[in-house]
C-alpha cells in the first residue's frame, strides 16, 4: 500500500508540474513558430558584411500579441484545444505609434490594432460615424491620431489613437482613385496620393490642411517627365521635409520639396538591386534613409536620403518564413528604428530590429504581464 501511495503522489506531482509549466509559459512573450525553431538570429545583411538588422518576430493574429492567461492555458491542456486569434484577411498598409500597430484590412473593411505593450487587440472603423468601406493607405501623427485613406469613400477619415472618429477630409469630388495618405511631422498638412488610372489624367498628390480639411495645393500630373507621375502609389516625408513619392508606373521614386517643387529622382525598371519592378509603399527613418517595398521582388530596398542603394531585405518565395514574401505591400519604421513589413499573401507582419537595439529595448521591448490564473 505504501509503494502504491508514493507512486500515486509522484504521478500527481508530475501532473501539477506539467500544469504549472503551461501556466508559467502562458506568462511569457508569445513567439511565432519560426522564432521557436530559430537557433541563431537571422541578420541583414548576412555575414561577412556588418549586420544592421535582425529578424525579430512575425505577427499573424491577435494570438501573437494578446498574452495567454493561465485559465486559458489550463483549459486547452484539458480539452486539447489549440490557441487562436483574429488574423489578417487582406492586410495592406501599416503604421505604428509607441508599440501600437495599426494595419488596414481592405477585405474586412476596418483597421486592426495590435497593441503590443498593453497586450490587446481591437478594431477601428466598424461603426458609424466613421465606418470604413475600403481602407488602404494609413498614417499616424505624433499624438497617435490615425489617418485612413478610403478608396470607396474617396476621403481620408481621422480617428484618435483609441479609435474614436474625429472628422473626414475630402470626398467624392476630390479624388479619382485614392491610394494613400501621409501626415507631416508637425501635423499641419496631409499629403494624399491620387493614383488616377488608365482613363484619368489626375495622377497627382493633393495637399490639405489637417485640422480644417481645406485643400491647399496639388503637385504632379500624368506623364513621364521629371515631376510627372504614372500611377503614383505612396508618399513619405524624409529628413528636412523632403517628399518621396513612389511613381509606380515610371518605376522610380521622385523627390520633392515641402512645397511640391521637383528636386530629383532615383531608380529605374530592372532586375538588379536598386531597380524597381513593382514598387508599392515607402517609409523613412530618423536618419533620412528611404525604404521601398517591391511586390515583384518580394523585398524592401533601403536607400540613403540621396537615393544611393544601401541594402535589401527579403526574397520572393512560395513558402512562408522569415524574410520570405509573395505579395508584400505596407512598410513602416517606428520611433525605435524597428521595421514592420506586411505581406498580403501570407497575411502577416514581419518585424526587424536594428542590431544596436536590444530585444528588451524600445516600445516592443515593453510588455505588461499576462493575467494570472485564478
Amino acid at each position: 500500500m505504501k509503494s502504491m501511495f508514493i507512486g500515486s503522489r509522484t504521478g500527481m506531482g508530475l501532473l501539477w508540474a506539467a500544469i504549472m509549466s503551461v501556466m508559467l509559459g502562458a506568462c511569457a512573450e508569445l513567439q511565432s513558430p519560426t522564432d521557436a525553431r530559430s537557433s541563431a538570429p537571422l541578420l541583414f545583411p548576412p555575414p561577412p558584411d556588418q549586420p544592421r538588422f535582425a529578424y525579430e518576430r512575425t505577427i499573424y493574429s491577435a494570438a501573437d500579441v494578446v498574452p495567454d492567461s493561465g485559465d486559458s492555458a489550463l483549459r486547452r491542456l484539458v480539452t486539447g484545444e489549440s490557441r487562436s486569434g483574429e488574423g489578417l484577411a487582406k492586410p495592406y498598409a501599416i503604421a505604428v505609434h509607441k508599440g501600437r500597430i495599426f494595419v488596414s484590412d481592405s477585405a474586412e473593411r476596418f483597421v486592426k490594432v495590435f497593441d503590443w505593450p498593453q497586450g490587446r487587440f481591437f478594431r477601428i472603423g466598424e461603426d458609424d460615424p466613421g465606418r470604413l468601406l475600403k481602407p488602404l493607405g494609413i498614417d499616424i501623427d505624433q499624438n497617435g491620431n490615425l489617418f485612413v485613406a478610403d478608396a470607396t469613400l474617396r476621403a481620408v477619415l481621422v480617428y484618435n489613437r483609441d479609435g474614436k472618429y474625429l472628422r473626414k477630409i475630402g470626398g467624392e469630388n476630390m479624388f479619382d482613385r485614392l491610394s494613400s495618405v501621409t501626415v507631416d511631422p508637425n501635423g499641419a498638412r496631409i499629403y494624399v496620393v491620387d493614383i488616377g488610372g488608365v482613363q484619368s489624367e489626375n495622377h497627382r498628390v493633393r495637399v490639405f490642411d489637417t485640422l480644417s480639411g481645406k485643400h491647399l495645393f496639388d503637385f504632379g500630373r500624368r506623364g513621364k517627365e521629371p515631376g510627372e507621375f504614372n500611377l503614383p502609389r505612396d508618399i513619405a516625408i524624409g529628413k528636412g521635409g523632403q517628399l518621396y513619392v513612389v511613381d509606380g508606373g515610371n518605376f522610380r521614386v521622385q523627390v520633392f520639396g515641402h512645397d511640391g517643387a521637383y528636386r530629383n529622382a532615383f531608380g529605374t525598371v530592372g532586375r538588379q538591386t536598386g531597380n524597381f519592378a513593382r514598387p508599392k509603399e515607402i517609409a523613412t527613418d530618423q536618419d533620412g534613409n528611404v525604404y521601398v517595398a517591391d511586390a515583384a521582388f518580394g523585398n524592401f530596398q533601403v536607400f540613403s536620403a540621396d537615393g544611393d542603394m544601401l541594402m535589401f531585405i527579403g526574397s520572393r518565395s512560395e513558402v512562408d518564413g522569415p524574410a520570405r514574401y509573395m505579395l508584400p505591400s505596407g512598410i513602416f519604421v517606428d520611433e525605435d528604428g524597428r521595421i514592420y513589413f506586411v505581406d498580403q499573401w501570407f497575411r502577416k507582419i514581419d518585424v526587424y530590429r536594428p542590431v544596436a537595439l536590444k530585444p528588451e529595448e524600445g516600445y516592443l521591448g515593453k510588455r505588461q504581464p499576462a493575467p494570472a490564473a485564478r
